[in-house]
């Protein structure tokens, strides 16, 4: 699988009734579980201060990322997602290319 970090950004739209999103962000948390559980999500952090989050996503590739993975996320509707497709760096220390 390819490895992709994806910044999400969510935005409830206004007038939606707080009983919708405490629903979705409950269904998110379950949907995130299943989504590691398959592989597609390795890591996820919250910058600090910030409403946003970073993760280090799995997924055949960019289309399916966006169809099958991230598509659905029971926030998906109302987030913006920044993708950047990585690979690892011949230097990365915690690689397997790194000799001693």
């Amino acid at each position: 699988m390819e490895e992709f970090l994806v910044e999400l950004t969510t935005t409830v739209p206004e007038g939606t009734d707080p009983a919708e999103v405490d629903r979705r962000r409950a269904a998110e948390a379950v949907r995130a579980r299943e989504l590691t559980a398959a592989g597609h999500l390795a890591r996820l952090w919250r910058p600090v201060g910030e409403l946003r989050s970073i993760g280090l996503w799995r997924a055949t590739d960019e289309a399916e990322l966006h169809e099958k993975v991230l598509g659905t996320l029971p926030l998906w509707p109302w987030m913006t997602a920044v993708v950047t497709a990585v690979r690892p760096h011949p230097n990365d220390p915690g690689g397997a290319g790194v000799t001693g």
